[in-house]
């Protein structure tokens, strides 16, 4: 018998929620009619929520037991897409978009938030769990710039612990995420010269030669691992030496698509001089600073022996630039704990690892509460989306409804915890 999304919407109130959450366009910086949406639904169930100068929005639960510590869900409320309406639709276990995203990223974190605030709040006290408070923050902009996340009123916030539900795969708990840092290494300080009447001075080095020479010695890919996955990672993104002729912005201008760039380049590359300008750029990631920092010592350690092996004939130089800090692991397991016996209770399995890229994560974890507190953020899965950020996107829909079960789980078993 065919199931109709209609009727698992009426059976479940989390695909419900989902369901006219994603039927709201809300592409970066134009989120207002989801957040107007978000604010209709708390005034309707009672539930205290307000939007901020800049369009965030922030929840507050009360305690019913103050002794115990309070918890924040973050989830963004901006996708990948435009304006354009969203036609969503089931195929098997599939929710899709006609022909767009679909939004799953992250409105499944905003649904599972809001269903988890509405039940508490309307819970009768002979069935309600004792809790202490949960704060709920919905940011704007994450996709396009984390802009959102840049104008949280942190220091309203009383939690310290935060789950950020933005993860694609249910069971996902991200305990470390990546920073990005990126090196950029010059070769020059060579005489150069006609490649054909100079060729034969030994002292009129070719620059492409000794960036690839160099750039042989460097790692490649990743550089430390633990039982979390890939922990700090280096990348080679970029070559450039020779006598380019053409510039990138000459190449838009005449139409060239950008897979072609390297093509178009090549044709107008000179032959005939000793090149004396070579250049490369990496990029650094690594959720731990200690291992990026060895990882950089290293490059610059083989940029010194470079340098001293062709003194007075070239030189080599390495600079960082930091645009996005590590999201470290805490020394602190009583999310793990609360996650893995939420998991075992769903019946699923749990998947603790590092996230080898960017997250609003990382920014909670270098902020403040109002006690002063750092906060301890971890990147949660609520369900299993698949092709994110393109017209193919999809969501499981069988595991949004486990997902809400996970975090109420969760929300339930933090509260439990006792200190050994």
């Amino acid at each position: 018998m065919a199931v109709n999304l209609e009727d698992l919407r009426k059976e479940n109130e989390v695909l419900d929620i989902f369901c006219n959450l994603v039927s709201i366009p809300s592409p970066s910086l134009k989120e207002d009619k989801v957040i107007e949406w978000i604010l209709d639904f708390c005034k309707k169930n009672g539930i205290d929520g307000k939007k901020d100068n800049y369009g965030n929005i922030y929840i507050h639960v009360p305690a019913t037991d103050e002794t115990k510590e309070p918890i924040m869900l973050s989830s963004h409320m901006d996708v990948v897409g435009d304006d354009s309406p969203v036609n969503i639709f089931l195929d098997g276990d599939f929710i899709k978009a006609e022909g767009r995203t679909l939004g799953a990223d992250d409105k499944v974190g905003v649904a599972c938030a809001l269903k988890l605030a509405k039940d508490l709040v309307n819970a009768s006290s002979d069935e309600g769990v004792s809790h202490g408070g949960l704060e709920i923050t919905f940011t704007r902009d994450e996709e396009t710039g984390m802009s959102g996340i840049e104008h949280v009123e942190f220091d309203k916030i009383l939690s310290k612990y935060v789950l950020v539900c933005d993860a694609d795969k249910l069971g996902q708990l991200q305990i470390s995420g990546a920073s990005y840092t990126n090196a950029k290494i010059t070769v020059r300080g060579l005489k150069g010269g006609h490649s054909g009447i100079d060729i034969g001075d030994k002292t009129r080095l070719n620059a492409a030669k000794l960036i690839a020479e160099l750039l042989a010695e460097f790692p490649q890919g990743a550089y430390y691992t633990d039982e979390t996955g890939v922990i700090t990672s280096c990348n080679l993104g970029a070559i450039v030496a020779g006598g380019v002729q053409n510039s990138i912005a000459n190449l838009v201008e005449k139409g060239v698509k950008t897979n072609d760039y390297i093509t178009e380049i090549m044709k107008k590359t000179s032959t005939n001089i000793i090149n004396t300008l070579g250049m490369a750029s990496y990029s650094i990631r690594s959720a731990s600073v200690a291992k990026e920092e060895e990882l950089k010592a290293l490059m610059q350690t083989i940029v010194d022996k470079f340098n001293k092996k062709y003194k007075d004939l070239a030189e080599a130089k390495i600079e960082f630039e930091v645009h996005l800090l590590a999201f470290e692991k805490a020394d602190d397991d009583r999310i793990e704990i609360a996650h893995t016996k939420a998991c075992n209770k769903a019946g699923i399995k749990n998947d603790i690892s590092s996230f080898h890229a960017g997250a609003e994560t990382h920014i909670y974890c270098h902020n403040k509460n109002s006690k002063g507190e750092t906060f301890m953020p971890s990147l949660l899965g609520l369900a299993d989306v698949y092709n994110m950020h393109s017209a193919a996107e999809k969501v499981d829909y069988k595991t949004l409804i486990k997902g809400f079960e996970v975090i109420k789980n969760t929300f339930e078993e933090f509260n439990n915890f006792k200190e050994n």
